[in-house]
């Protein structure tokens, strides 16, 4: 353990007036939940596209970054994380249509009544982050040999990344600082390493489309990135509500009861 002195502008959530406390802890469990729906999209964007939606394969990050350089995106999707979306019975004229060439006559007649129905709620290009099916020209790019999520849309998705998880770990380290941890040097690590995370993360994005193996980084970044978070949190919500006073607090408090607005 460390026996560093107290630095002078270190407060422990016991030194901080009750209000700051409730606002601490009302924003950390709003941002709980909004990381845990992030998992589940993320989750839902990207299972499946190895043939296997039952989990989120090294493969399925290498699928949705680089491609499989054959076939289609569409093809890819329709047998992958959208198979369940559509009757077998919908999804064959599809595969077929884009496999003889994606002809615009067949779409108007075939093609577009069924996305109308199945694809449209999401695929209408409202939201960045899923292909725009709406109108023949949008769906053709989608057709063609899939080379992964292309450069454009890797940029745009880049920068909601960057300030988003900045913002969020800026916050939830913020937060975490009044912790009372030791040795000084591991809790400073803590709160630096997500953002050694989100950097490697998202640089992982492009090279993987170059090598493939960067998956990996993607994978283990995000993971490093979940595992702060959660260790921020447990221990910020902990120390806030439900454990003692650390003695050296208490020291210099010069009393042991907690301070109240």
């Amino acid at each position: 353990m460390s026996t560093l002195p107290l630095h002078r502008l270190f407060y422990h959530y016991s030194e901080l007036p009750l209000s700051l406390r409730v606002l601490y802890t009302c924003s950390l469990i709003i941002l709980g939940c909004g990381y845990m729906f992030a998992l589940i999209y993320v989750y839902h964007t990207y299972a499946g596209r190895d043939g296997d939606p039952s989990m989120l394969s090294y493969q399925d990050i290498v699928l949705a970054y680089r491609g499989s350089g054959q076939g289609s995106r569409l093809e890819a999707a329709l047998r992958g994380p959208m198979s369940t979306m559509l009757p077998r019975d919908e999804i064959g004229p599809l595969v077929k249509w884009v496999q003889e060439g994606a002809n615009r006559n067949s779409y108007e007649k075939e093609i577009k009544p069924v996305l109308e129905k199945r694809c449209l709620t999401c695929h209408d290009g409202s939201n960045p982050h899923l292909a725009n099916l709406a109108g023949y020209d949008n769906l053709k790019k989608v057709t063609e040999v899939d080379t992964g999520t292309d450069i454009f849309t890797l940029v745009r998705v880049s920068h909601i990344h960057l300030f988003g998880l900045t913002f969020v770990f800026f916050v939830v380290g913020t937060i975490f600082s009044h912790a009372y941890v030791r040795p000084v040097w591991l809790k400073a690590a803590i709160v630096a390493t997500p953002f050694v995370g989100i950097f490697l993360d998202i640089s992982a994005w492009y090279i993987t489309k170059v090598t493939a193996w960067f998956g990996w980084v993607v994978i283990i970044s995000g993971g490093i990135m979940g595992l702060c978070f959660a260790f921020m949190w447990v221990v910020s919500m902990y120390q806030m509500w439900f454990s003692p006073t650390p003695a050296a607090v208490i020291e210099r408090m010069g009393r042991d009861t907690h301070t109240v607005e």
